[in-house]
């Protein structure tokens, strides 16, 4: 009698695993269901022509030996500063260019900034910190790429140099730590490569946040990255509507003496 119990006490346990079981993969099908695309919903194909797809044609871009692609629109190739304006007065641009077709930052004359405004894009730019340490901390070849005026891209000599880890290079400043330090030595140039997707507004509301992806000497630091607003070195971060707008690069007046080169953007 007391073997006989037994298994239907186990019976029982079983029988309560597979409903629980069901249960739990009756779920996922709804899930799942609830969130396939609309697009393949209704009848399922049964010939391969009915899911192949001949238009839009995407365009042809070529890129070149040095990396540039054909549909890119250069904004500082060592020649001059023709594409950027002071950030504070739009006069002339007043950063130096250097004989090794790079500018470097020049002190306390203010960040540049594009004369041209963008939306989503494809940012491609090198930067360097000086070979000659003379700081610390975040006063250690301090400099920064805003997309739109607002959403920075750190830039900073963070070679034995630590400091908060939502200011070193490669964060979203005051918003994101970096996936992975994946600096170059110090005096050694960086590249970094940035897809950033706009935010949108209805009206003055925030319909869609901006988006951020970062690769630092090829190495993905940011992914995908939801902004949580402005950048803000005091408070919490927050949206102001706002349309395109100029890519800037800053001087972090305290003799940062950052360089760059090759910079390019592709409009998305």
């Amino acid at each position: 009698m007391r073997y006989g119990i037994i298994v239907l006490g186990v019976l029982f346990v079983l029988s309560g695993c597979q409903e629980n079981t069901n249960k739990t993969s009756e779920e996922k099908a709804n899930s799942i269901e609830e969130n396939s695309n609309e697009k393949y919903q209704g009848e399922e194909p049964t010939t391969p022509e009915a899911t192949e797809i001949y238009e839009p044609v995407p365009p042809k871009v070529t890129v070149d030996s040095s990396g540039l692609p054909s549909d890119a629109i250069v904004l500082f190739d060592g020649t001059n500063l023709d594409e950027w304006i002071s950030a504070a007065d739009s006069t002339a641009a007043k950063w130096e260019i250097n004989k090794d077709d790079s500018m470097t930052v020049k002190d306390k004359s203010g960040n540049i900034q594009t004369k041209r405004n963008f939306g989503s894009i494809q940012l491609h730019l090198e930067w360097k910190s000086p070979l000659q340490i003379m700081n610390e901390g975040q006063a250690r070849a301090n400099s920064g790429v805003f997309i739109q005026q607002r959403y920075e891209i750190q830039i900073l000599d963070n070679n034995d140099n630590p400091t908060y880890t939502n200011g070193q290079v490669g964060s979203v400043y005051k918003q994101s730590v970096p996936l992975a330090m994946a600096s170059k030595p110090t005096g050694e140039w960086n590249s970094y490569d940035i897809i950033f997707h706009a935010p949108e507004f209805k009206e003055e509301a925030l319909s869609k946040p901006a988006y951020v992806t970062v690769l630092h000497n090829g190495v993905l630091i940011q992914d995908h990255f939801e902004i949580e607003g402005i950048i803000k070195y005091i408070g919490w971060p927050n949206y102001e509507a706002h349309g395109k707008a100029p890519i800037v690069l800053q001087d972090h007046r305290d003799n940062s003496r950052v360089s760059y080169r090759n910079i390019w953007v592709r409009e998305l």
